[in-house]
């Protein structure tokens, strides 16, 4: 009998190691999987990105180092729905802060944005990839489309140029800080230049009102509540150096236009055109772009930004995939 007792209290003293070594791994699963999850979700170290070419709704996007990119076309913004989220090259974005995201320029880099419609204009530092609508082509923080006099309209027709010397500096050291932390060295870089907003408040461009009669209640009261800035006209010695600094520039009528394709030959220009002559007036002209003779194919032009968007569509499923909004 006591050999039985023996052998049941073996049996359970057992299974008790048994069910004790199953809650310790488990605990030790579960202490892991936290820890793997705070890897994975913890922050990133931001740092100057490029990225390989991506293709989204059929169109491909090639990123790449391009110091003398100058584009027109229109621009949308971006706030609360992505805010604290994570951008394309690790930073967190901020919608109350000066930035914007691209589809190709480098990660990060400075560009001035000119609102045609008011004559205001801003450096904003792009750090995120977007938009993917395929009639705009850049996407601005909040706190950005405020200061450019746009929150409230959604979209603007802008002009956007890289600031280039500025955004090569600026890869500069985001390559140099990679490079000492890769070698284990404790040098550092200089803090990298940030936009910062001065301390002026900002009126609604006179020049603004002027164009358009009066200025829209809501928009002016948007861009007056507790949003100081400094603001200068064109001109000024640092106005076109500052990040934070609006500047005023003179207003000029634009027009919206569909660009199909620009071409070295005029034949082959001049076979798109044909093509597209049923969907509305459509002109070819002559540019010269780095000594060399373009033809571009133009639908338009057209009267809103709504009316540019139809376009647009229907000029792609025509054929034509990267047909894109100018203004001219």
């Amino acid at each position: 009998m006591s050999d039985v007792w023996t052998g049941l209290r073996w049996v359970s003293l057992a299974l008790a190691a048994l069910v004790l070594s199953a809650c310790a791994e488990t605990e030790f699963l579960v202490h892991s999987a936290k820890r793997m999850s705070s890897i994975v979700s913890g922050p990133a170290e931001p740092g100057f990105k490029i990225g390989q070419p991506y293709q989204i709704q059929g169109v491909w996007y090639y990123p790449a180092e391009n110091y003398q990119y100058d584009e027109t076309g229109i621009a949308s913004w971006y706030g609360g729905q992505f805010h604290g989220r994570r951008t394309a090259n690790g930073e967190i974005y901020d919608m109350n802060s000066l930035t914007a995201a691209h589809r190709t320029l480098p990660m990060p880099s400075f560009v001035r944005v000119t609102n045609f419609e008011n004559g205001r204009s801003l450096i904003l530092k792009v750090n995120d990839r977007g938009p993917f609508a395929r009639g705009r082509i850049i996407d601005i923080s909040r706190r950005g489309a405020q200061l450019l006099g746009y929150q409230s309209t959604g979209t603007a027709r802008v002009r956007v140029q890289i600031m280039a010397d500025k955004s090569r500096v600026l890869a500069a050291r985001m390559r140099s800080r990679k490079q000492f932390a890769d070698a284990g060295t404790p040098i550092t870089v200089d803090r990298l230049p940030k936009p910062e907003v001065k301390t002026e408040t900002l009126a609604p461009p006179p020049a603004a009102a002027a164009a358009s009669g009066a200025a829209a209640p809501s928009a002016a009261n948007e861009i007056r509540q507790n949003l100081p800035v400094q603001v200068r006209p064109e001109g000024t010695v640092t106005a076109s150096a500052l990040p934070g600094v609006v500047t005023l520039k003179p207003i000029r009528k634009t027009n919206l236009f569909i660009q199909a394709g620009a071409f070295g030959h005029f034949e082959n220009a001049n076979k798109v055109r044909a093509r597209l002559s049923m969907v509305g007036p459509v002109k070819v002209r002559s540019v010269l772009i780095n000594g060399r003779d373009l033809f571009r194919v133009r639908v338009g032009p057209l009267s809103s930004v709504a009316e540019a968007d139809r376009m647009l569509e229907t000029v792609t499923r025509a054929g034509y995939p990267d047909a894109r909004i100018v203004v001219d």
